[in-house]
């Protein structure tokens, strides 16, 4: 009588701590692992895994797993003041890819110009629309030839983690902002 009373209790607090973990890989499902960021990486650089995977390895080192990314082409240039305008989409699980731009001034040691595919993992983002803001960032670049460059930019709680790859003939250290909007503006502030 007593096993009998104590089985079903026993067997819905087993039942209870399989739905208390179930939330938690809901999460993981919202997040992108370290292999499907290199192969989406990979893929829209058009360069060997092993070259993203060592920038794509720092980052989560640094960061963890992201919530989000953004794969685009950018343009830029500078003399002592820089401008970069941008244009891409963004990539989150279980939902359609929107279309994002970016642009924004700097300011620095900086001469030249460039063209670059950048794909930049987003962490904490919430609400898709959070990420139309301006993000700060320090920023050193020499391109001479073709390799991939990380930087990271933070504002109100989200980090932007840019990886460039490109050409041109630039060099530098600059301070800037990128503001995220929904439609192309020449505006960079």
């Amino acid at each position: 009588m007593f096993l009998s009373r104590i089985l079903p209790a026993a067997a819905a607090v087993f039942a209870l701590c399989f739905v208390a973990v179930e939330p938690t890989a809901a999460d993981d499902d919202q997040t992108f692992s370290e292999n499907e960021i290199v192969q989406a990486a990979s893929g829209f650089f058009g360069t060997t895994t092993e070259i993203v995977a060592k920038a794509v390895e720092r980052v989560f080192r640094d960061q963890g797993l992201p919530d989000a990314y953004i794969k685009g082409d950018e343009g830029s240039g500078a003399f002592v003041v820089g401008l970069r305008y941008g244009s891409g989409w963004l990539i989150r699980k279980g939902r359609e890819p929107q279309k994002v731009y970016w642009q924004g001034p700097s300011v620095g040691f900086d001469v030249g110009g460039n063209a670059s595919k950048n794909f930049t993992l987003v962490y904490n983002l919430g609400p898709s629309d959070r990420l139309f803001q301006r993000f700060p960032g320090v920023e050193g670049s020499y391109y001479f030839v073709a390799g991939i460059g990380v930087n990271y930019q933070r504002s109100d709680g989200i980090t932007l983690a840019p990886m460039r790859t490109g050409v041109g003939l630039r060099a530098g250290v600059n301070a800037g902002y990128l503001t995220f909007t929904h439609e192309h503006t020449l505006n960079p502030f």
